[in-house]
């Protein structure tokens, strides 16, 4: 063991170096399959939770909301810290090539039980959509889809280790401490600010960008033999990071940029 490693196992927390991260992956290897079921599961309950809901009167769920919501953005937060704390580390005593290509995001004495403690997540976070459909809310495509997405390729990707899951990780949980914080916060009734959700929209749009990035390099990297990742796994993460990209600036397009241009015509009019 060198000197930052050990370095870093000082801060490291009990759990988190006694977490068997071979045993995680092995179990990920044999059943990471299952998200197929989560997802067709998942489908079934939303579309067929809104046929149900439909003739009748939307709930409040303010409460559950409220705890769900805070529950999912404190966790982010720690692992936001966690993860970021490690990724720092890398990235400030080996650069930020090794950041992309080392699998130690997954070994690691800090990152390892983060990653995958991530990669579990996705699963529960599908119950996000129960709150829009017993609430009668507007269901987006990019909702579900998004949803869907990310439960796949992240189990898909974490049995194999892939290059850039230090990245998508990081930048995952970043993202989604703002997001919960701003979803508990809206739903205690507080007035948050319009711009703190533009800079959310935002973040998401530059992680994607960012995504897109990341599996550039790897390709490009993995060409020279130290990026390690498989072909079928860059294109599925390319196209992913790509169609989120595209939905996001959408969605931020139709939600902040043509909407004010219309309320403005509307108001001058």
């Amino acid at each position: 063991m060198n000197e930052s490693e050990l370095q870093l196992r000082l801060v490291a927390f009990s759990f988190e170096t006694r977490f068997d991260e071979r045993g995680a992956i092995q179990w990920m290897q044999e059943n990471w399959n299952k998200s197929f079921m989560f997802s067709v599961l998942y489908a079934a309950l939303v579309f067929g939770g809104q046929h149900f809901m439909k003739p009748r009167p939307k709930l409040n769920l303010r409460l559950p909301l409220v705890l769900w919501s805070l529950s999912l953005a404190v966790f982010s937060i720690i692992g936001a810290i966690r993860t970021g704390s490690y990724m720092l580390h890398i990235l400030s005593t080996s650069g930020f090539r090794r950041s992309i290509c080392d699998q130690s995001f997954y070994n690691g004495p800090v990152s390892k039980f983060w990653a995958y403690a991530f990669v579990l997540s996705k699963a529960p976070e599908l119950g996000d959509t129960a709150f829009v459909v017993l609430r009668k809310q507007k269901l987006l495509f990019l909702h579900w889809y998004h949803h869907i997405t990310v439960l796949l390729y992240s189990w898909y990707s974490y049995k194999d280790m892939v290059a850039g899951g230090g990245w998508f990780m990081t930048m995952n949980y970043t993202v989604h401490a703002l997001m919960y914080s701003y979803y508990a916060a809206r739903a205690a009734g507080f007035r948050v600010p319009r711009p703190f959700a533009v800079v959310i929209t935002s973040a998401q749009i530059a992680q994607m960008a960012m995504g897109l990035t990341v599996s550039g390099l790897v390709y490009r990297w993995m060409q020279q033999g130290d990026c390690p990742s498989r072909m079928d796994n860059i294109t599925w993460a390319t196209l992913m990071y790509l169609s989120y990209l595209l939905l996001f600036s959408n969605f931020f397009y139709q939600t902040y940029l043509r909407r004010e241009y219309t309320t403005g015509v509307k108001t001058h009019g």
